[in-house]
């Protein structure tokens, strides 16, 4: 077995990663997260490129999403079977020649194709690198690492999506997809190089297995747990952030759209940190608890606030404090429960996320048009609650010596 070398000049000491890795990481999440961001905002100049009608443009968000949650599994299968690096690799190759053929495509029909292709390599993209860092670093920080690896994700919806839409409306829509295809090709070459030259974190000692302790569950249980809950969750959170622009406009009040939206993208930033810092101290399950339990009951918050614009901006922010806290922490109970298939569980939680996103979306209009959007936040709030009572949870084969994390949940 190889021993994890001591940190040295430039490593992140406790959290065993160096600051030069985690970047690479972040960036990765960060131009992945545009790609899937960017193409909301450039849906009109897409319709009006290819003269197609703006409803069948949203096809593209739905296909991308689709093939995500269909392939996210079987890749993290792959990634787990086979070197995480090299599949990393390929996955971010095959999204830079997406991207080429997506700004190129001559029809519709082409273009859906590419965002397919898009599609399956970020579903082999986005939950390797988390395992890539989660194994690496060391177990009293890997929540908090995964946490700031997760934020480049979160700036992406914020930051790059709407510099991607700027970028479309001065050069073309295309130039946004071909400048994201260099950027991935890119770093695929140090990704090739650096996963290989770092020892892995070792792993506590593997002991006998004991009788379950009271409160646990089957392997597959958990399993199913973590999906249910991760699918509740962004349910919960993509419904509130999807129609929120949508019910301004219809208020009168589109001028304020932009900056609520910067409120909420730092407020998922931080709780994102807060999240994973939280998690490493005190126990991932704790803090997935009582975010889930945070965010039911700030969307009950923001609901009553939405008529007044200042209490909808300090409601919104800390709603999305809350709710990004639930994730690196998610992350980090999956990681801990199954360390041996830990890109296979992140990448179901991932497509958990999509399916959650996708529901969000195909239902929340409907409430919205029916009931205005407050109830739809009425209703996201409630789904919280069966979240909160199934969250955490571990299989019930534990070694003698449990880990911090066995202990704390």
């Amino acid at each position: 077995m190889s021993r994890a070398r001591a940190p040295g000049p430039g490593r992140a000491g406790a959290a065993g990663l160096s600051v030069p890795l985690v970047v690479l990481a972040w960036l990765t999440q960060f131009l992945v997260g545009t790609d899937l961001f960017v193409v909301a905002p450039l849906l009109p100049d897409i319709a009006r490129s290819l003269h197609v009608s703006a409803s069948s443009t949203g096809l593209l968000i739905t296909a991308f999403s689709i093939a995500y949650v269909v392939a996210s599994p079987f890749a993290g299968w792959l990634a787990d079977h086979r070197d995480r690096a090299t599949i990393l690799v390929w996955a971010l190759v095959l999204f830079s020649v997406a991207n080429v053929a997506t700004a190129v495509a001559p029809n519709f029909a082409l273009l859906l194709l590419t965002r397919v292709v898009a599609g399956v390599a970020a579903a082999a993209t986005g939950p390797t690198v988390y395992a890539l860092v989660s194994t690496r670093a060391r177990p009293q920080a890997r929540a908090q690492v995964l946490a700031v690896v997760g934020s480049g994700l979160l700036t992406a919806l914020w930051v790059g999506a709407p510099a991607g839409a700027v970028l479309g409306q001065h050069l073309g829509w295309q130039a946004a997809f071909l400048i994201l295809a260099a950027g991935t090709f890119l770093l695929a070459f140090p990704h090739a190089v650096v996963w290989r030259s770092r020892a892995v974190a070792p792993a506590p000692p593997r002991t006998p297995a004991r009788t379950p302790a009271r409160g646990s569950r089957t392997a597959t249980g958990v399993a199913v747990a973590g999906v249910a809950v991760t699918t509740l969750w962004a349910f919960s959170v993509y419904s509130l952030y999807t129609f929120l622009g949508v019910a301004l406009h219809a208020d009168g009040r589109a001028s304020d759209v932009t900056w609520l939206l910067v409120v909420y993208g730092v407020g998922a930033v931080i709780g994102g940190q807060l999240g994973g810092r939280f998690a490493d101290r005190t126990g991932a399950v704790r803090v997935t608890r009582a975010a889930l339990a945070l965010t039911a009951a700030l969307e009950v918050a923001v609901a009553l606030a939405y008529p007044v614009t200042w209490a909808l901006a300090c409601t919104l922010g800390l709603f999305a404090c809350a709710g990004y806290a639930f994730f690196p922490a998610q992350q980090r109970h999956l990681v801990d429960a199954f360390p041996e298939r830990a890109t296979g569980m992140l990448s179901w939680n991932n497509s958990a996320l999509f399916v959650g996103l996708s529901v969000a979306g195909a239902v929340g209009g409907q409430i919205v048009d029916a009931f205005g959007y407050p109830v739809l936040l009425y209703v996201a709030a409630a789904l919280c609650v069966p979240a909160v009572l199934v969250a955490g949870g571990r299989p019930a084969r534990l070694g003698a010596n449990p880990t911090a994390e066995e202990v704390r949940s």
